[in-house]
């Protein structure tokens, strides 16, 4: 075999990610153990930053970077590999595994595995967010403070997220916002708005039904009024949304600005309340290990 053929691959590992108590590296490398591909395997520990993982991939130089863990952790090793050309895998190994479910990777280690190692590669655009890399879905309003109660109450799944939903909705008032899409004003009333590059959440709530990974938009949602039958809609039916309820539209660019501050997060982190929010699209700056039937 040529050794150009020979894929090197560098595992960035979160070993405690969701609570996940598989032994990763054992995993890995019997995975490995009778294949030809050259593997490292990378530790997170905690405080590790980009420059000390980006010092890694350069010593090492892969031909991709698999995280292991989450969407915290996904993100992170993303951040090191924008605008290059070495492709970023995902074994999930998180709580939640949003881009993952997205991509439809399985949280089957071996059927992952078998993803970094068989499957294509897909060219994404993702989005800035506040200067934050953001692969996936940011917020701001309900489900950025519902995202918050949610991890302090301990519960999972899709009925323990629309449970605490009824909760959120029935306290929260909504938004005053100004939107200045492309430099053009809008004043909006809002419960909600995601800057979606995706289309669901790792709970599995379909957010953005006509998103798509590798265009060169991303859409905004706005949820206008409080409706637990549309959110029962994102969470079980995917059935079509009431537009007086919920407006989507496309951008590249955006400015949200409130008087009053609002709850926010990125990529599944809550990243406490703010006033204001400016995104604007990366084109084509990720590439990512996707399997063979995806998109």
């Amino acid at each position: 075999m040529n050794t150009k053929d020979i894929q090197r691959l560098f595992f960035v590992i979160n070993s405690v990610s969701g609570g996940n108590t598989n032994d990763w590296d054992a995993i890995i490398t019997e995975y490995f153990t009778h294949k030809t591909h050259i593997v490292a395997l990378f530790p997170l520990v905690p405080n590790t930053t980009v420059e000390l993982i980006k010092a890694k991939i350069s010593t090492f130089k892969p031909d991709q970077v698999i995280a292991v863990g989450g969407d915290g952790t996904v993100k992170l090793v993303a951040e090191c590999l924008i605008g290059s050309k070495i492709v970023l895998g995902i074994l999930p190994a998180g709580s939640a595994n949003g881009l993952a479910k997205e991509l439809g990777i399985s949280d089957d280690p071996i059927l992952a595995l078998d993803i970094t190692v068989n499957g294509k590669n897909l060219q994404i655009h993702t989005t800035m967010v506040n200067d934050q890399l953001c692969i996936h879905l940011s917020d701001i309003g309900l489900n950025a403070y519902l995202m918050k109660r949610f991890k302090q109450s301990g519960c999972r799944g899709m009925w323990g997220y629309f449970l605490a939903s009824i909760k959120v909705l029935l306290k929260n008032s909504p938004m005053q916002l100004e939107m200045y899409v492309e430099h053009k004003k809008v004043n909006k009333t809002a419960f909600m708005v995601v800057i979606a590059n995706a289309t669901m959440y790792g709970t599995g709530a379909l957010i953005n039904p006509i998103g798509r990974l590798d265009d060169d938009l991303f859409e905004v949602v706005i949820i206008k009024k409080r409706s637990l039958l549309e959110i029962f809609k994102m969470l079980f039916s995917h059935e079509k949304y009431d537009e007086s309820k919920i407006e989507i539209f496309h951008t590249n660019e955006l400015t949200i600005k409130s008087r009053k501050k609002f709850h926010f997060q990125i990529d599944g982190e809550y990243l406490g309340k703010i006033k204001e929010v400016k995104a604007y699209i990366k084109p084509n700056s990720l590439i990512i290990r996707i399997p063979n039937n995806q998109i």
